[in-house]
């Protein structure tokens, strides 16, 4: 069994990688807060540890639970359904009426947060919680995870773990990458307009998915 161990992880990794790198909610957040440096490392430790904690419950056997209560997912569509759209509407107002100066504090590598006392540990907690919502309101996250990623593990058998240990790595390589690597799109947001752009794909991205899970909820 050895000998299958490698392999295992490595489909797992592949598998994990290609549903996590579509375009989504979360991903946007991620790049939005490594371009803005800040908050990183608590961001992608969220996404990744979150990832890694409803991997092991789909691996686990937990996703036939979920599957026999379905108005658990229906609960979880329409609340993050209803957060994804406020969290979009925030980001066109950004859009609409920009900060003075956020694109320059960004690009220099501060918080963006303001400066006043306090106003980066506030900030830092409000980028935690959105993180924490953003991932665990979204029933895409138990699908893809619990349910598919869970399903797959459990057709390797006893190599099972090897399998969910590989979706785990390319989900903390992902967002790691993706949070880290950002911040090389500083130079091109050092003008106020990108910045405009860049909440303008936010905005759309995150009305859509709310949209989507409401209307599937």
């Amino acid at each position: 069994m050895t000998h299958g161990i490698i392999p295992a992880a490595l489909a797992g990794f592949g598998t994990g990688l290609s549903l996590i790198v579509a375009i989504g909610a979360q991903n946007a957040f991620v790049l939005r807060q490594g371009v803005r440096r800040h908050s990183v490392l608590a961001v992608v430790a969220i996404c990744a540890l979150s990832d890694a904690a409803l991997i092991a419950l789909g691996v686990a056997g937990v996703g036939a639970f979920v599957t026999a209560w379905p108005p658990a997912l229906t609960v979880v569509g329409l609340v993050g359904g209803a957060f994804l759209i406020c969290y979009g509407v925030l980001a066109a107002r950004r859009v609409l009426r920009p900060t003075p100066g956020a694109a320059l504090t960004a690009g220099a590598g501060g918080t963006g947060a303001g400066s006043g006392p306090g106003s980066g540990s506030a900030a830092g907690r409000r980028a935690v919680l959105t993180c924490l919502a953003m991932t665990w309101l979204n029933p895409h996250v138990y699908l893809d995870t619990v349910l598919l990623l869970g399903s797959l593990a459990a057709d390797r058998g006893d190599l099972r773990w090897a399998f969910g240990t590989g979706a785990c790595l390319a989900s903390l390589t992902w967002f790691g990458s993706l949070g880290y690597g950002a911040r090389l799109l500083s130079g091109l947001l050092a003008r106020p307009s990108a910045w405009r752009v860049l909440d303008g794909l936010v905005a759309a991205t995150m009305v859509t998915m709310g949209g989507l899970l409401l209307a599937r909820a």
